[in-house]
């Protein structure tokens, strides 16, 4: 037979366990999920519409905050969620900004500014595409132009129009996978003027 003592630390041990499990759990409540829902989310790329600045299967996490701060940037790598679909995610680069005109001639990119000056995107990131069309396309308040790199295999705002800024979830923050590629600020390029 056992000695009392011992069922009394036994039952010590469970408490203190379930004190710590409990603490534990409220910690994840209160720190990590507000974390996850609202600062960073994880995103899987899916698809070849960016490569090669992303492949099929790369890990990111996306900054959910800075866009709260500030508005996407020309040559930023945005999250969203698809405007026909918005259950659908997409990631893609952003070309034109609210109030600036698009102009695409066999696969040159044209903006014209709010201002009326003119900018020929430079684009060495891009997959180049034997492009025969033209577009035109202004966009309004709140609507960005959105592009993937890998324009043969991209549908984007050529495709479905502007991308909506409230559609925007963030910005690719950080690339986890694969490990030798791993990367803060993934597909970042020098402020686009």
């Amino acid at each position: 037979m056992l000695p009392m003592s011992f069922f009394a630390r036994v039952k010590d041990f469970t408490q203190n366990v379930s004190k710590e499990v409990i603490l534990l759990v409220l910690l994840v409540v209160l720190i990590v999920l507000p974390i996850r829902f609202f600062v960073a989310q994880p995103f899987v790329v899916r698809g070849e519409s960016m490569f090669p600045t992303f492949d099929n299967g790369d890990y990111l996490i996306v900054d959910e905050v800075s866009y709260h701060l500030g508005d996407p940037k020309r040559g930023d790598v945005v999250v969203f969620k698809y405007p026909n679909d918005p259950s659908v995610f997409y990631i893609k680069r952003v070309i034109g900004l609210p109030g600036e005109t698009i102009r695409i001639s066999r696969g040159e990119v044209t903006v014209e500014k709010v201002d009326g000056s003119e900018i020929i995107i430079p684009e060495p990131y891009v997959v180049t595409e034997d492009a025969t069309y033209t577009l035109e396309r202004t966009l309004g308040a709140g609507q960005y132009f959105v592009m993937g790199d890998n324009r043969p295999k991209s549908s984007d705002s050529r495709v479905w129009g502007p991308l909506p800024e409230e559609n925007i979830m963030g910005r690719a923050f950080l690339r986890l996978l694969p490990l030798e590629d791993a990367d803060v600020f993934p597909g970042a390029i020098q402020q686009l003027q």
